[in-house]
């Protein structure tokens, strides 16, 4: 349960002030010794914390699941195996598992997403990193549109997609080899671009270190880069920046500007 939820059944007589205060003593988080869950990340930062599945002993993983699970109703985790999927399953039956992106999530029924977060990718083997991004952003309540296998190598597929780039809040630009996608996009939208390197090429690519480089070194404005195969980060920052886009959106609307 978050603090807002906390405080209303405060407010409407459903839950008595001192199990109010038996509940606020695991803020700011709860130490299971091996952990500590961050259960105020998302009243301090708007999204609550996610979890890291890679390497994490097996006990330590479910076990962190199933906690945040039972506190916030839902729960993030990346990086996850087939295996670690079917370990968590058993104590969180409603778990689900994309093999692709290798999310492992719960999200409540019924959530709301706004905005415009177009996620791209360079090519058909980006979509992995490009997936894990554009879920990120889903999860944190972004309405996500993707177009992939855009990449320069035949730069017409991308410029048949400008209406929808034209549309976007943010754009996650996804891509390998020598990663010069962020740039294209870059250079024909208005919006902000988090452009991401992946491990995709051959040998000279240095498993991404190519691309990194190339994003880095864009003579495009505006954009951000994150750090190679890093589509959870990107689509958390685009999830930030569509999230300022939709607020900055319903101040204008209210204004009568």
């Amino acid at each position: 349960m978050d603090i807002e939820e906390l405080l209303r059944q405060v407010r409407d007589g459903q839950m008595e002030v001192a199990q109010a205060k038996e509940a606020l003593k695991n803020l700011p988080y709860e130490d299971l010794g091996y952990a500590k869950l961050d259960f105020h990340r998302k009243l301090r930062t708007g999204f609550g914390e996610t979890v890291f599945c890679q390497g994490k002993p097996d006990a330590y993983l479910a076990e962190i699941f199933k906690n945040i699970y039972s506190r916030d109703g839902e729960v993030l985790g990346t990086r996850a195996s087939q295996a670690q999927y079917e370990l968590v399953e058993k104590l969180v039956p409603q778990v689900v598992y994309d093999p692709i992106s290798r999310i492992l999530k719960v999200e409540q029924e019924g959530k709301g997403r706004e905005g415009n977060v177009v996620v791209c990718t360079g090519g058909t083997a980006d979509i992995p990193v490009a997936e894990e991004a554009a879920q990120t952003a889903e999860y944190f309540g972004c309405h996500v549109d993707r177009i992939y296998d855009v990449g320069v190598a035949g730069i017409h597929r991308l410029l048949s997609k400008r209406e929808r780039l034209f549309a976007a809040n943010c754009i996650v630009a996804v891509a390998g080899m020598e990663g010069a996608l962020g740039t294209a996009v870059a250079g024909l939208a208005s919006c902000p671009v988090v452009a991401v390197p992946t491990s995709v090429g051959y040998g000279a690519s240095f498993h991404g270190l190519s691309a990194l480089l190339t994003m880095i070194n864009s003579c495009a404005n505006g954009i951000s880069v994150v750090n190679i195969d890093n589509g959870y980060g990107a689509g958390y920052l685009a999830a930030q920046i569509n999230r300022l886009a939709v607020k900055g959106n319903e101040k204008n609307t209210l204004s009568g500007m």
